[in-house]
């Protein structure tokens, strides 16, 4: 009790003021200091994050909606899977694999930039099938895409080919008539605002160089007998089916593929599982369930992958 007092006294308290004082503005500065360096943190975290807007700002510019409302910004979970998918197609080689994924994205985006319309489909779909086309090996370099749109897929195709050490030559049938047609689907202007027509297709191939300037261009529909017997004039080592959708469509386009598919040769079915176009998987297992040449390699992202033999 003593010595509590003693310190309650008013001498003590005189004595100890200045040791207060001093330890009171110790703390004050550290307080001050402490409050001007979260401050200071406080700005720049203000700019990165300002800087870091106007990135990706800038960024959705290239590959977001905003470029051509649909994006092609990449989500890791979804790349793995497709890189597996190309993988097991391929042989299981899982480096070339993701060179190829990442080889078709940069191509994807290169040619959204410079041409004109837009590659159909999504981001996933469209750099399996580029991807995995040259792990295939197709037996020779003559290529014919069923349905072409603005012929931007044609030209990826052909760059990824010669990627590989090959020389494509492309032939092209598609209708052309201004709008992408398909059955039971309104027909309306593309979103991009360019027609559907073949000066776009030529202008979009002109960017794959020379192999996608000679490209044969075929107007008319795949099941018209005069299309077809204009470019039946040779076996194919690759054929894409991206025409009509419906069930009886893409079962004429395989029945079609049997007589002029290469020993060998890779048949790509588009939009193989989507919900909104079921006729593509249901025509394929009626194909595959006859008489037929093909066979089932699998599927990479939302495309099927088979063989002739």
């Amino acid at each position: 009790m003593k010595s509590r007092s003693l310190l309650r006294s008013s001498a003590s308290r005189r004595v100890l003021r200045p040791v207060a004082d001093l330890i009171d503005k110790r703390i004050e500065r550290q307080v001050r200091s402490t409050v001007a360096r979260a401050q200071l943190e406080n700005e720049e975290l203000k700019r990165d994050i300002q800087l870091l807007r106007q990135h990706q700002f800038t960024f959705d510019l290239l590959v977001g909606p905003r470029a051509r409302g649909i994006s092609r910004v990449v989500v890791p979970g979804a790349l793995d899977r497709l890189q597996a998918e190309v993988a097991k197609l391929g042989g299981g080689d899982r480096e070339a694999a993701e060179r190829n994924v990442a080889a078709a994205f940069r191509l994807l985006v290169a040619l959204e930039s410079l041409g004109v319309g837009r590659i159909a489909g999504g981001t996933m779909n469209i750099c399996g099938k580029l991807g995995t086309i040259p792990l295939l090996d197709p037996p020779n370099d003559e290529i014919l895409e069923i349905g072409t749109l603005y012929g931007m897929f044609s030209a990826g195709l052909i760059r990824m080919m010669e990627r590989s050490g090959r020389s494509p030559s492309l032939t092209i049938v598609d209708p052309f008539a201004g709008v992408q047609l398909q059955p039971g689907t309104q027909q309306r202007n593309d979103p991009t605002g360019t027609p559907v027509d073949e000066h776009a297709v030529r202008t979009n191939l002109a960017l794959a160089g020379q192999a996608g300037s000679a490209a044969r261009i075929r107007q008319g529909f795949s099941e018209d007998p005069e299309t077809r017997a204009a470019v039946s004039d040779r076996s194919y080592g690759v054929i894409i089916v991206d025409g009509d959708h419906s069930a009886e469509g893409v079962l004429a386009d395989l029945q079609w593929a049997e007589e002029i598919a290469a020993p060998g040769a890779i048949v790509v079915l588009d939009d193989f599982g989507d919900p909104n176009w079921p006729g593509v998987k249901d025509a394929m297992d009626k194909h595959l369930a006859g008489e037929t040449r093909f066979t089932y390699l699998g599927k990479a992202a939302r495309s099927a992958f088979l063989r002739a033999s």
